[in-house]
């Protein structure tokens, strides 16, 4: 991450923040979406000196970041073929402990639901459980942290585990925390560093100088707001309108519906992240047990449907069986920001100088917040950019420097 103090622009055609005028609306950053991902990076922004201002079309916190479950969780997801993003979540979740320390400090917030959990995958049937086994093989073959555990050392672990629950692996090191927590600590450390947080304000279109780079940006309203650079944060909306067609980030919606349940009993129905093949059940330090997610193409369709309830109760239900007994307190759906491969961009356009993306997380939104605003902050002004974040230069998906569309 960048040295705190530092207040120069990684780029030789920037207008450097020391002949930014204070008085005049001008920015060395302006951010547009108030999730995680662009308040992270508000707050890095800010600390290394800079003068930043945030615009979010709703509250902080409404999109993504209000229905995450906040698993910080990068052996239990990997795959394969996907070996760049899991290094870039294993780098993130290297940071995860210092962040949080750095946030506490910086917000005065000191709870932002934050634990080392562990995750327990388990199978549901025989299928489930040979899997497991193929996955459990790649993290052998990367070297990954896990443990296979057999049927009786995964009750062990979770006694409350369903009778059909089998054998799987336990991820010992795997977290959390809890997304709301943890977006209200990152608002107010951003603007205890500095940086101007304005709500319900929408991006309406670009400024841009004589030789095509952008200045700024219009609001609806028709105010323009100059700023040396635009980090667009703004998660599954970030494909905006008011962005020239040719640099609008390939960013869909993906929506999952998640559900929250609370005890009644006073005992809680598991310690640790507990997962099978169709759901993950996250549990809070308030009593509360988070249960994801689905995921379907569906556009910014916002409804939970009764499906999405059914499926996610059924498949908690045979995991932790204990949940029938719990309180249903909120059920809700949200979109999580899909690029083709999976993978975010962080960078700058070359299309559009001036323009910086911090988008297309899809699942690892909150797993990736340290490693995406450390990397933003350090792109910005001119510090060391970790190796990982190579491969989500947004510039791979421009097939006028590329000659292809990856995928």
């Amino acid at each position: 991450m960048p040295a705190r103090g530092l207040r120069t622009l990684n780029s030789p055609e920037t207008t450097s923040s020391s002949q930014v005028s204070p008085g005049n609306g001008s920015h060395d950053v302006v951010v547009v979406g108030g999730g995680v991902i662009g308040l992270a990076c508000a707050w890095r922004l800010a600390e290394a000196g800079l003068q930043v201002r945030l615009f979010e079309r709703d509250t902080v916190g409404s999109g993504a970041s209000n229905v995450a479950a906040g698993m910080l969780a990068p052996v239990g997801e990997a795959t394969w073929g996907e070996e760049r993003l899991l290094a870039m979540g294993l780098d993130s979740h290297h940071r995860w402990g210092t962040f949080a320390e750095e946030l506490v400090a910086a917000s005065g917030i000191t709870d932002i639901g934050y634990l080392q959990l562990g995750a327990l995958h388990v199978g549901m049937d025989r299928d489930e459980v040979e899997e497991l086994e193929r996955r459990f093989d790649l993290m052998r073959e990367l070297d990954l942290a896990a443990e296979w555990v057999t049927p009786s050392r995964a009750r062990d672990i979770e006694p409350g585990l369903g009778p059909s629950a089998g054998a799987g692996f336990f991820a010992a090191h795997e977290a959390a925390v809890d997304p709301r927590q943890l977006t209200a600590a990152l608002a107010v450390a951003a603007r205890n560093a500095g940086a101007t947080i304005t709500e319900h304000v929408e991006v309406a279109g670009v400024l841009t100088g004589a030789d095509g780079r952008l200045t700024g940006v219009r609001s609806a309203d028709g105010t323009e707001h100059s700023a040396s650079i635009v980090l667009l944060a703004g998660g599954a909306w970030s494909a905006a309108d008011w962005l020239p067609e040719t640099v609008r980030p390939p960013v869909r919606p993906v929506k999952g519906e998640i559900l929250t349940l609370k005890e009644r009993l006073g005992e809680p129905v598991c310690s640790h992240i507990v997962v099978s093949e169709r759901v993950y059940m996250v549990p809070r330090t308030d009593g509360r047990l988070v249960i994801g997610a689905t995921v379907e193409e569906r556009g910014f369709d916002s409804e939970v449907t009764a499906g999405g309830v059914l499926e996610l109760l059924r498949e908690g239900y045979r995991a932790l069986p204990d949940i029938f007994e719990m309180e249903l307190v909120e059920t809700t759906a949200g979109f999580r920001p899909g690029s083709p491969d999976n993978m975010p961009l962080i960078g700058a356009s070359e299309s559009l100088p001036g323009l910086h993306f911090a988008t297309g997380h899809y699942r690892n939104g909150i797993l990736l917040t340290p490693f995406t605003a450390d990397t933003v902050a350090a792109q910005i002004t001119g510090g060391e950019v970790p190796e990982e974040a190579g491969p989500a230069n947004p510039e791979r998906f421009n097939t006028a420097t590329t000659g292809k569309v990856e995928s």
